[in-house]
């Protein structure tokens, strides 16, 4: 079984699992494009049935999933760009190869938390907070 994404203006509608025979035979007169992901594709790297990388092919990037984005240039899915905790868009992060993931202007930091802290992302100040749960 394969996984396709139907494509509409570059957006992902809806996803299917089926033999790619069905094509053969299926007749989809709505609009849009039928394009295969691949279940194990994440970040540019395929992961086996374990949930290691396997070295096999990362199709097309990212599993495509309704609502992403189908880059017709470069042959990738991606997500949204991302929102920070206040339900702002994250304006400062930014796409890119190999991945295809959005990631901050500013990585994570490393260090360790207390087990009741968290990091989240501030936009208006365009770094990492400590938040408490």
């Amino acid at each position: 079984m394969s996984y396709f994404a139907k494509v509409l203006n570059n957006v992902v509608i809806d996803v299917i699992k089926a033999e790619s025979e069905f094509f053969s035979t299926f007749i989809d007169s709505s609009p849009g494009t039928w394009i295969q992901t691949s279940y194990n594709s994440r970040g540019g790297i395929h992961y086996g049935q374990d949930g290691q990388p396997d070295n096999g092919i990362a199709l097309r990037a990212n599993y495509a999933g309704k609502g992403d984005t189908y880059d017709a240039d470069n042959d990738v899915f991606y997500s949204s760009r991302p929102l920070d905790c206040n339900g702002i868009v994250c304006s400062s992060w930014k796409i890119s190869a190999p991945t295809w993931l959005w990631s901050a202007p500013v990585p994570m930091p490393t260090t360790t938390l207390l087990s009741n802290q968290y990091y989240v992302w501030d936009e208006s100040i365009k770094n990492w907070v400590e938040k408490n749960v």
